[in-house]
């Protein structure tokens, strides 16, 4: 019986791998091609979903990716704050702005057990360059498993407009 347990996570995971890199080509923050200096993105974050007819909470890990998609210059990521459902702060994962090299990636990590954002929590991701470049994919990569069920979905950032103070 264990052995069929572990068959059905094991299509159920790689069926969610598979439908990412089938229908996962949305290139996510800024999706048109295109040179930027720099934006402020949201990313939606999901640390738990509701299932079934009683709404049961089903915890999830949750990642956010910052990839620099340009082959030849640096970005500069000054901030990735992450906000509660309430949209309150819950943590800034930046002490300083961190450089990301050509095609380098920086990820923060969200642990399952860890609900203190909600199923409305986000990200917002500020980067800059010195230079035109090209735009980063910045994305939230949700994962869950439990008792032979798997979930995994992503949500592609959305650059924002900052309001003058």
């Amino acid at each position: 019986m264990q052995i069929r347990r572990f068959s059905a996570v094991k299509i159920t995971v790689t069926i969610g791998i598979l439908w990412l890199f089938l229908f996962g080509s949305y290139a996510g923050a800024g999706s048109t091609v295109g040179l930027s200096k720099g934006a402020t993105v949201y990313v939606s974050i999901y640390s738990h979903l509701y299932a079934g007819p009683r709404a049961i909470t089903y915890n999830l890990a949750a990642m956010l990716s910052i990839r620099n998609t340009d082959p030849k210059f640096s970005i500069i990521i000054t901030f990735a704050d992450y906000y509660n459902s309430e949209g309150k702060l819950v943590e800034r994962y930046l002490k300083e702005p961190i450089t990301l090299q050509p095609l380098a990636t920086k990820h923060f990590y969200i642990h399952e057990y860890d609900t203190s954002g909600g199923s409305g929590a986000n990200f917002i991701v500020k980067w800059r360059s010195k230079k035109m470049v090209n735009k980063p994919i910045i994305e939230g990569i949700m994962t869950g498993l439990r008792s032979g069920q798997g979930v995994s979905f992503r949500c592609p950032g959305q650059e924002i407009t900052e309001h003058e103070k």
